[in-house]
């Protein structure tokens, strides 16, 4: 019986899917304005990160890369910002975060290590891709803008978050969702 209940109290997971993508979509839109209310740049906790994570701890995989491919194009189109190249490299690492956490999750056995892991290597990727294209004068600025201590920061909650989630999934298991699928 108690099993039924779940079941019926358990939220469809295109429901969930759908509710994290529209949060998603409206964090990003409303990033720019949060940011000069709150007198703070927001972009410095990664907030397409984030919602990656959160797709991940609480939809299905193919909605985490659907999230990985669309927020940083969904910012650039609305707001213009980041510039086109930094949105396409953004993307890349995002997408490369995602495919790394889900092989890493299946061999590692070990989520925490895995987002770990796959975060930093993603982020060696990124600033690979910046750097050439700083050198080639596609992209202005500099090539670390967000401290180095603020991105291992926010690694290491996000991290945490999603360890915490996962292994309480595993410990009690939905009907509907594996978190390496």
């Amino acid at each position: 019986m108690a099993t039924n209940l779940t079941a019926i109290n358990e939220p469809a997971p295109v429901s969930k899917s759908l509710i994290v993508d529209i949060v998603g979509l409206a964090l990003i839109y409303f990033i720019p304005t949060f940011s000069h209310l709150l007198n703070f740049p927001l972009y410095l906790v990664e907030p397409m990160r984030v919602m990656l994570i959160i797709a991940i701890a609480h939809t299905t995989k193919r909605n985490a890369y659907l999230i990985a491919l669309t927020l940083p194009f969904f910012s650039f189109l609305v707001s213009a910002h980041p510039v086109f190249y930094k949105t396409v490299i953004i993307t890349l690492e995002l997408l490369i975060n995602t495919w790394l956490f889900y092989l890493l999750a299946k061999h590692l056995k070990n989520y925490f290590m895995a987002v770990v892991l796959s975060i930093a290597l993603s982020k060696i990727v990124y600033y690979s891709m910046k750097f050439s294209l700083l050198n080639l004068s596609l992209l202005d600025g500099s090539l670390i803008s967000t401290p180095i201590y603020f991105q291992l920061i926010i690694m290491l909650l996000v991290s945490g978050y999603l360890y915490l989630v996962l292994s309480r999934r595993e410990a009690y298991p939905p009907i509907f969702t594996d978190p390496t699928k």
